[in-house]
């Protein structure tokens, strides 16, 4: 579960920022590609904080309510949002060699030097100028043309499709203060794309009432495992608005493991301590394959329907200090990633799997991870820019919290988290065994869309 909150001020510009933000010119990505970078990146900040944790979070549902707020934002604060989801690439322009540019400035004269000179800086402020505008057409819909809030809107309504053979669920809401004002084309807008109502509540008078109703939604909507991810004091009479996105996902194995073959062993946590586990144990056909480069195995595990997977990424040897799992994370990339699990690449093949029986629930303060991945202005009350929101220009971004809930055994998989943001004011050889008994990383995966919807890493039985 996420919560965030946001407060507005509008910055100065200056020349020098003007000048500044010229030299950076984005491009938009493909949203499946900019959901694997995200949740890559996100494991690895994470994973600075701690080494040897168990991680477990739902990046879509992190990215798709960040992308809500998003749709409030304008200036620095949507570029930045923008930047850190991966929804856009910012290139810096191809630098003159000094050699070059010393050539050149010999062979001009002074008025030539002047006339280069102003023209630069009118290039340099007309790509400035055009900026906003082309961040402008990625948030919201310009002429027709797609945006990333419609591919937002598509990748729910095909998530959100009824499947007998698994229970997948996403929602989103927002609660706003009853007394406050609210632009009305941003309330239509995550109508449009979020499918997020407007349920209008007493944060003034009664903000632990309106916290409650809150945690009860998400614990409905995550039938019962996400409870209380707002915990008492995060809303309180300045609050002015909850975003709150919610995703839920029990699913069962194609190929089920047998409980009776289920066996006490022993996880290796590093390369000297172990803890008991239960380890589930089935041989049968999966795709498999092993990559050399980073000594690692990969196991692609489907679920009934095959729509979805996991992907477990296993180290052949504990070889740091730690996990066994810093290469790993050190080397793992999108391009990498796509390129390790594409189906030519992962061959069927019959395969010994031994898979430890586990549950996790994480919660996460994400303020300090956005604003190191470059998510600054949001938390800033001197530049933060939600004006889109509110037409009072007094929001800003004070809390990230996610919490997520995850548990694996013979039957299959059952998952959940959500996501809230509050607004205040202000050639390979193919072995033929799979054993995790020691660290690895797991990513659930929706295959019809390439979108993960949940990442973790197990390191240690609870």
């Amino acid at each position: 579960m996420v919560t965030r909150t946001f407060a507005y001020r509008r910055g100065p510009t200056t020349t020098a920022a003007v000048l500044q933000d010229s030299q950076k010119m984005a491009t938009s990505t493909p949203l499946s590609k900019a959901n694997t970078t995200f949740s890559l990146a996100l494991l690895k900040k994470l994973s600075d904080d701690d080494k040897t944790a168990n991680l477990f979070y739902s990046p879509f549902s992190i990215s798709s309510a960040l992308a809500m707020v998003m749709l409030g934002a304008r200036g620095n604060t949507a570029a930045q949002m923008s930047e850190v989801l991966c929804l856009t690439e910012t290139e810096q322009p191809k630098q003159v060699g000094a050699e070059q540019s010393q050539s050149q400035s010999q062979s001009q004269s002074p008025m030539q030097s002047q006339m280069q000179t102003r023209m630069q800086m009118r290039m340099q402020i007309q790509q400035t100028s055009r900026l906003p505008k082309y961040l402008l057409q990625c948030l919201k819909p310009n002429n027709g043309q797609d945006d990333v809030h419609a591919s937002f809107s598509r990748l729910l309504r095909e998530l959100n499709k009824a499947d007998a053979s698994y229970a997948l669920s996403l929602a989103n809401r927002l609660y706003g203060e009853q007394s406050y004002q609210f632009v009305d084309d941003f309330l239509a807008e995550t109508r449009k794309h979020y499918n997020a109502e407007l349920e209008s509540v007493d944060f003034k008078n009664s903000a632990e009432a309106a916290r409650v109703d809150i945690n009860s939604w998400v614990e409905k909507q995550t039938e019962g495992k996400i409870k209380d991810v707002l915990v008492q004091g995060v809303v309180d009479d300045k609050t002015k608005l909850v975003l709150v996105n919610a995703v839920y996902f029990k699913g069962n194995w194609n190929k089920q493991f047998k409980e009776g073959y289920t066996v006490d062993a022993q996880f290796r946590i590093n390369k000297n301590d172990t803890k008991p586990v239960k380890i589930m144990c089935q041989k049968s056909e999966f795709s498999f394959t092993s990559i050399p480069e980073v000594n690692c195995q990969i196991l692609e595990m489907p679920y009934k329907g095959k729509d979805l997977s996991m992907l477990i990424f296993l180290p052949n040897e504990i070889e740091d200090d730690t996990t066994g799992l810093e290469k790993l994370e050190r080397e793992l990339t999108y391009e990498k990633f796509v390129a390790w699990t594409r189906p030519d690449m992962m061959g069927q093949t019959e395969v010994e799997v031994k898979l430890p029986r586990f549950k996790m629930e994480e919660k996460y303060n994400l303020k300090d991870v956005l604003t190191s991945m470059g998510m600054v202005d949001a938390f800033d009350v001197t530049r933060s820019d939600f004006s889109v929101m509110s037409p009072s220009n007094d929001l800003i971004l004070s809390k990230v919290v996610h919490k997520a809930f995850v548990e694996v055994n013979e039957e299959g998989t059952e998952a959940a988290a959500a996501t809230a943001a509050i607004m205040t004011e202000r050639s390979i050889m193919i072995p033929d065994t799979f054993i995790a008994d020691h660290p690895f990383l797991f990513f659930i995966r929706h295959n019809t869309t390439m979108s993960i919807l949940f990442a973790g890493r197990y390191c240690s039985p609870e």
